[in-house]
């Protein structure tokens, strides 16, 4: 796997999580747990607390709430 540039890994500071692989640490992305699963492209790093998403319904949702549109 090629290495990051400097530029990319000061834009994505806020994803990387450090890896040990062998006996090296490298960079890689992370996604937040429930937006690993997602097929959207709004993603949110493994580091913020999901307050709101617009696209996540629980499945613990009851049908009158989705009959309200909340």
């Amino acid at each position: 796997m090629p290495r990051m540039s400097k530029k990319r890994r000061l834009e994505w500071s806020f994803f990387l999580r450090q890896v040990k692989v062998g006996n090296t640490t490298c960079d890689r992305i992370t996604y937040n747990d429930l937006c690993r699963g997602c097929t959207h492209s709004c993603k949110q790093s493994f580091r913020a607390i999901i307050i709101l998403c617009p696209h996540y319904y629980s499945k613990r949702r009851k049908k009158e709430d989705r009959d309200n549109g909340r």
